[in-house]
Order: structure tokens, then sequence, then C-alpha cells
């Protein structure tokens, strides 16, 4: 693994970071404020290609590796936590399709999404299920070449917004996770709709909506891989995503810490910068090892998944570390700043704010630990 970026790498984080000083750090205060998704500004990544990195070129993608994506996605989140989300769940259909799918799905699907001509969702969250997402309830009645799909999920990220979703329903109900099936659905299916747009403590340019189906009439065809396969994909979908969470907080403390630093440089309290003091200094410092550390975790995570070698364990670890790492900072962030920092006048207290949902998708904390111990177990239990 090499530490310092390619040249792809560093022309790829020039680019971005032009691109976001240009188009999104200007307007994320007015979008977060109005509660207002920047669906042009998605339009314009997709354009730019920044949505298709890691799939193949044939589909409109750059061909690409995770390891390109997360240098992305954390130099939008440093500007947008809301944006970056919305890149990463797009990111999601496109990563079951370009795995799972079959050509046709490939070829109809994947070229809109990485260039935004359509965006996606994913739809696995329920009212009574969440980190349990086995017991999931919503039902695909089988009816000769159709699906007829009844129930309800809850906190989906971009609803409403979204064009196309995955979505996880059961096709048998025997209890078993083999049981769940993914289906392809988009938003103007009949029986289709989507509940109110939920009051947030952060990421609020970003649409978080229920999704109500009734009687959704869905084609065989827009099964994605089998019948019966729907939580192996969404497992896998989750691994990934948790990189992309993992990039997304770590942009989220950079911001906080940079902003901290700076203000810290130019606070002068008793005759010099608060800088200078240690009760001041050293908490800097420790916002700066802890970012390091937990990029460094979350690259090893992409490095793995982009050789095709087992990443499950090191993607919940990063998911963990950046996460937990990205509250820390920005509550010490806030700290730093003092009374400036509990305030709208200063981005710290938003940083605050969004970091704290970041410990809870694909995946809440807890859950992380779980996968990562008991990956522990089986890795010691092969050699006793």
């Amino acid at each position: 693994m090499d530490f310092m970026y390619n040249e792809v790498q560093e022309m790829l984080k020039d680019s971005i970071k032009r691109f976001v000083e240009k188009e999104v750090s200007p307007h994320v205060d007015e979008w977060e404020e109005r509660m207002e998704f920047p669906i042009e500004v998605m339009k314009k990544l997709g354009e730019n290609g920044f949505l298709g990195i890691p799939y193949p070129e044939e589909y409109n993608g750059q061909g690409l590796g995770y390891q390109e994506y997360i240098i992305v996605l954390e130099e939008i989140a440093r500007a947008s936590a809301s944006l970056a989300i919305a890149v990463a769940v797009n990111g999601l259909p496109q990563l079951i399709i370009d795995k799972f799918g079959n050509e046709e799905q490939k070829r109809k699907y994947l070229p809109k999404l990485s260039t935004a001509e359509i965006t996606g969702g994913f739809a696995l969250t329920e009212p009574d299920y969440g980190s349990d997402a086995k017991s999931i309830k919503t039902f695909a009645e089988r009816r000769g070449d159709r699906y007829i799909i009844n129930g309800t999920k809850r906190f989906i990220s971009q609803a409403g917004v979204a064009d196309l979703y995955i979505l996880l329903a059961r096709t048998q109900n025997t209890g078993s996770s083999h049981d769940i099936t993914a289906f392809i659905i988009t938003k103007d299916m009949k029986g289709i709709t989507f509940g109110k747009k939920e009051r947030k403590m952060g990421l609020n340019a970003t649409a978080t909506r229920e999704i109500y189906l009734e009687d959704v009439d869905v084609p065989v065809e827009n099964v994605v891989g089998k019948e019966g396969y729907g939580f192996k994909i969404a497992m896998m979908a989750l691994d990934s995503g948790r990189i992309t969470i993992a990039a997304t907080a770590i942009g989220i403390a950079e911001a906080a810490k940079d902003c901290a630093l700076r203000y810290a440089v130019t606070r002068r309290q008793f005759g010099k910068p608060i800088v200078e003091f240690q009760g001041v200094s050293f908490p800097l410092a420790d916002m700066e090892t802890k970012i390091n550390a937990a990029r460094l975790l979350t690259q090893r995570a992409a490095f793995l998944r982009d050789r095709g070698l087992p990443y499950s364990k090191e993607a919940a670890m990063a998911k963990l570390f950046a996460t937990d790492i990205a509250m820390e900072v920005t509550t010490n962030a806030v700290q730093v700043m003092g009374g400036n920092g509990y305030m709208k006048d200063y981005p710290v207290e938003r940083y605050m704010r969004e970091a704290k949902v970041m410990q809870i998708v694909e995946g809440t904390n807890q859950i992380q630990k779980l996968v990562i111990s008991r990956h522990m177990v089986r890795e010691i239990s092969r050699t006793l």
C-alpha cells in the first residue's frame, strides 16, 4: 500500500477541490437553511465524472477504485456533508447493479446514474426494523411475471428526490434471511408515495422521508441477482457504504479542525493567540493525529476492496473509528472556539450536528463492534 497519492489521484483531488470551491462552498448555508437539495450541482458532479469513479468506463464510469472515490467524498464533505451523503447514496444502486445486475439492467441504469441523468437511493430500513434488517416486513408477492409489493420504508435518504431505488422486500415468509429479494423500483411507479420531509439535527439539504408502497406492480426483470439473494446483496452494499461514510466523516472532521485552528491562531486572550495555550493546542494536536489515523484505516479498507480481498472487518473498523473521531473532533472544535463555536455565525456547530448521524447510518457503531468482534472470533477459531 502506497501512502502517497499517485498522479491520477492528485489530479482528481485538485479537480474536485476546485469544483467544491466554486459550486458548493458558497451555497451550503443557503441549502441547509432552506432544506433544499442542490440537484443541479449533483448533475454537474455527474457531468464532470465524479459520480462514476469506481464503475466501468463502458457505463460512463471512470474505471478507477474506492481509493479514488473516497478522495472525492472527503473533499465534498468538507464543504457539504449533505451533498457527500447524496453522492454516497447514489453509489449504492450503482454498486449493486454493477455487481449483481444483468447486462440489460447495467446498460439501462448505470450510464444514467453515473452522469446524474437519474439519481438513486437505497430502501432497506423500516419503521420497526433498522439494525435487525433480516426481519423486514415489506412483502413482494409473485404473480406470474410480476411482483406486487406492499410495505413501508423509513429514514430513506433522497426519498422523493431520487428517481430509482434498490428496495429490499420479503418474497417468502419463513423468517429466513434467504426470503429477502432486491428490486429496482422507480418513483413514478403507481402505488409509490412519499412521506413528509423529516426535520433533522443536520444534513437538512438531503431529503429523508418514508416510502409507502401500496400494490406496487414490479416486473420480474427488475429483480437484481435472483430471488432470495437480497440480504446478501444488502450486506455487501453496506460493507462498501461504510467506507464512504468513513470518508464523509473524515471530511467533516477536517473542516471542523481547520476552522478551530484558524480561530485559535487569530483569537487573542491574555495578550497572545489562544493556540499558545496547551488547553487549546493539545486538543488541536489530538484532532490532527486522530483524523490521520481514521484516514489510514479508511484507505486500507478501500485498498483491500479495490484488490478483491476481504474487507468487511476493515470497513467496519474504518466506519466505527472515523465517525467516532468526527464526533469527538467537532465537539472539541466547538469547545476551542468557546461561545463563538456555539453560534451559527461559524460552521462548527453544523459540523457537530452532522457528525452525530455518521455514527448511526450504514449500521450503528454498536453494530460495527458486533461485526468486528464476530470476524475476530472466526479468525481465532481457525487457529484453535
